[in-house]
């Protein structure tokens, strides 16, 4: 077990040192990543990933994740488990024009006004964020809902039409986070199936 980088792991031995601008220059072509649970700190190897789609970066130590912002195919966002506090600004989220989904859940999310700054994020569908302290606030769900425009789930809930026009009452079973409108979109999926489901 290490408790370093991704490529400092790699590349450490004297015997791979020869490998390493190979390393490097077919990182280029990665579409799909999984660090689970392997206690990484960084993710600044993953700058050098400009064909990722799916990064699963779940369970870890990560505090950072600006490395991302050369990712600009990202699709899908894992990054559930660790110990995010603060979101990197607009300018990093408007850059992710192809990002569906991100699963922020179980992070250190304090602020609402930290967390909006996904605002910024185009195409985002569906997001997660419970197990964060920030959803224990009232009107976290009204404050995410209504900040960004093209979000469809939320916390394993289809976001209620109740949510975004205010003052509007529907029938029981339109209602936000009623049963009828719970969505399982992040399910633990099996090891041996996990990358061609996900591509």
């Amino acid at each position: 077990m290490f408790h370093g980088t991704i490529t400092e792991e790699l590349t450490s031995h004297e015997e791979w040192s020869h490998y390493n601008e190979n390393i490097r220059e077919g990182q280029k072509d990665f579409v799909f990543v999984k660090f689970n649970g392997l206690h990484l700190k960084s993710m600044e190897n993953l700058q050098s990933c400009i064909s990722l789609r799916v990064c699963i970066f779940s369970n870890n130590f990560i505090t950072d994740i600006h490395p991302l912002q050369s990712c600009i195919k990202l699709i899908k966002l894992d990054l559930h488990g660790n110990q995010i506090k603060s979101l990197p600004n607009t300018k990093f989220w408007n850059g992710l024009k192809n990002l569906k989904l991100l699963y922020l859940h179980d992070n250190g999310f304090a602020k609402l006004k930290n967390i909006c700054v996904l605002s910024a994020c185009p195409t985002l569908i569906a997001l997660t964020m419970f197990d964060c302290p920030v959803s224990l606030k009232k009107g976290y769900r009204h404050v995410l809902v209504n900040s960004i425009w093209p979000l469809k789930a939320l916390d394993h809930h289809v976001i209620s039409d109740e949510e975004i026009i205010q003052n509007w009452h529907l029938p029981e079973r339109f209602k936000a986070c009623n049963h009828r409108l719970f969505l399982n979109f992040c399910p633990a999926l099996r090891k041996e199936k996990m990358k061609h489901s996900e591509v």
